[in-house]
């Protein structure tokens, strides 16, 4: 078996052409959707990864407000600004990109931000809804953005058994909590493993569905997945190669020519997941535009 390629550049592509007509729809009666994005010192990966989030606002007519802050800023001053975007009705979406400093309690800063602006879906209030499967709720945008993948793909996991390889509160555990509800693609039985599973490949074996966000280049191999198991892999890895003209390559979670030949589908890396979690973040700002407008 050799795998069908989830496309999630293609996916994102359409989810951004959505965001773009309901941006046309809500400037039309006087509402411009609009996201403020915190950088607390100068982590290039943040630097970048906050420059691709500002391009693709700009690409669906969201406009982006930026603040960007001496790694030395003391957490008041990073609380004040937050407040002073909550308290800002032209701004509809607030997300501050991590890591932060260590000076600053990561905790403190999340749960100053209004949750009716939270777009990431961090704070504990959103975490709380959606784990009671509120559908308003603000949902984390990459396991959002893997529920829309399977629907693409017309892969419903109801009754199936997915196993998530990692436990963190942006992925793992949220991807369990959607996975786990009474919902439409979701319903299904969820295992979560994580670094200190034992005989993990044990486990993993069981899918079918498997979801990998463990942050370990390649960590999951081919042994480890069955015959026409959905692979998504989550994870972003940075190896050294001399082969290549900058001098390393970027690999997933998944050995990823190796399970290619086993799974029915699975995302690349990069173009797999990575996409959709900017296309999400760009979905609930609008929706928090509209939401924050009274717009129906």
């Amino acid at each position: 078996m050799s795998a069908q390629i989830i496309d999630g550049k293609a996916i994102s592509q359409a989810v951004r052409d959505e965001v773009k007509q309901e941006v046309e729809e809500l400037k039309a009666v006087g509402v411009e959707p609009c996201l403020a994005v915190m950088l607390v010192g100068d982590n290039p990966a943040s630097e970048v990864y906050v420059g691709m989030k500002e391009k693709k606002c700009a690409e669906v007519g969201i406009k982006a407000v930026d603040k960007r802050l001496p790694g030395d800023t003391p957490e008041e001053e990073i609380l004040l600004i937050l407040d002073s975007w909550n308290a800002d009705p032209s701004i509809h979406g607030i997300l501050v990109q991590l890591p932060l400093p260590d000076h600053v309690n990561e905790k403190t800063v999340m749960e100053r931000i209004s949750p009716a602006k939270d777009v990431d879906g961090f704070h504990p209030l959103n975490v709380g809804r959606m784990a009671s499967g509120d559908p308003d709720a603000f949902r984390p945008c990459t396991p959002a953005g893997i529920q829309v993948m399977l629907k693409h793909i017309g892969y419903d996991p109801a009754g199936q058994h997915a196993v998530i390889v990692g436990r963190s509160n942006i992925v793992g555990r949220p991807m369990a909590t959607i996975l786990s509800q009474k919902q439409p693609f979701a319903n299904a039985t969820v295992t979560v493993a994580h670094s200190r599973s034992r005989d993990l490949g044990a486990i993993t074996r069981l899918a079918d569905l498997l979801i990998v966000a463990v942050g370990w280049p390649e960590a999951v191999t081919g042994d480890m997945v069955s015959e026409g198991t959905v692979v998504i892999d989550v994870g972003v890895n940075r190896v050294d190669d001399e082969t290549r003209e900058r001098g390393y390559r970027l690999v997933g979670d998944v050995a990823y020519d190796e399970v290619a030949e086993k799974a029915s589908w699975i995302t690349p890396v990069p173009g797999g997941v990575g996409p959709m979690t900017i296309a999400m973040l760009l979905k609930n700002t609008v929706s928090a535009a509209r939401r924050l407008s009274a717009v129906a």
